[in-house]
């Protein structure tokens, strides 16, 4: 059943939002006279159920571990009769576009709700949960700047950001409806998501796959750099791959930029196995995306 994914800054109210979004399909799933939607359950997974300290974004290991927890916790809840609300940070575009592939292998629909409280007011809402003993939660000075420096927004132009529900910090709730509608429907039945090439789990049948995968990923990082070589002073250009063109952001992108992202790309698509003629697509709208 459905993802909806909640994103924000660190003491952005995320929570608060996601127990509205609980309390509100509770609700709605109680009131239902149709047997496959009472049948439903919510799932409701965040750092509390996990057992995750917000100590663990301190390190880049132990924040690796605790997007790993999550993401095999939703992996494990996604199913038939479960709405999965997914309460965390994810604010990485790679982790959003990960969980978006897990949910479309299991032909369920998910979203994004993207929790759009202003970065001072998270401050003000931090501090003061940091020197109330009464309650638990804050992140440490550090902790919350070094995350809010590394926060990728949502965009709902690309597809695993899509449908993207921005919920500012003056409303009194979510569009509970919007999203019911987006990920239930209204038509009396359950809204179904094709699985593509991309998504679909499987061993990769092609036996030079990961040959493939790795040669044409260093091939249009060496296009980038030859070209940024070529340009030198140039920002912002576009790199034309034959059909495919990258378009660069509007800084100069350098090297480990690059491999971060092209290790995170492989890193996707090692079990989710793209065909070889999509291997070039894919990994140019994933660069898009990054930049963008």
């Amino acid at each position: 059943m459905p993802l909806i994914l909640i994103s924000g800054y660190p003491s952005s109210g995320k929570t608060h939002r996601s127990n509205q979004l609980v309390d509100f399909f509770q609700t709605k799933i109680t009131a239902a006279t149709e047997p496959h939607i009472r049948r439903l359950n919510v799932n409701h997974i965040n750092d509390q159920t996990l057992g995750l300290n917000r100590d663990v974004y301190r390190e880049a290991r132990s924040e690796k571990d605790a997007r790993a927890a999550e993401y095999s916790a939703v992996k494990r809840a996604l199913g038939r009769d479960t709405i999965v609300i997914a309460d965390g940070l994810n604010y990485i575009k790679g982790f959003r576009y990960q969980l978006y592939c897990e949910a479309k292998a299991v032909q369920t629909p998910s979203c994004v709700v993207h929790i759009g409280t202003p970065i001072e007011t998270c401050r003000k809402i931090n501090a003061e949960l940091l020197n109330d003993s009464e309650q638990e939660g804050g992140y440490q000075d550090d902790i919350f700047e070094n995350l809010v420096y590394r926060y990728e927004e949502p965009n709902g132009m690309t597809r695993w950001d899509s449908p993207l529900f921005t919920v500012p910090h003056e409303d009194a709730t979510p569009p509970f409806e919007n999203v019911w509608d987006a990920l239930i429907g209204n038509e009396g039945g359950l809204k179904k998501v094709q699985p593509n090439q991309a998504t679909v789990m499987k061993p990769a049948t092609e036996s030079d796959y990961l040959y493939e995968l790795d040669k044409i990923t260093q091939e249009i990082l060496n296009a980038i750099m030859g070209w940024q070589k070529d340009h030198i002073g140039e920002v912002g250009g576009q790199v034309s791959l034959g059909s495919h063109t990258v378009a660069l952001p509007a800084s100069s992108v350098s090297l480990p930029q690059l491999q971060r992202i092209r290790r995170q790309f492989i890193s996707l698509n090692r079990q989710h196995s793209l065909a070889k003629s999509r291997i070039r697509d894919s990994f140019v709208e994933f660069l898009n995306s990054s930049f963008g």
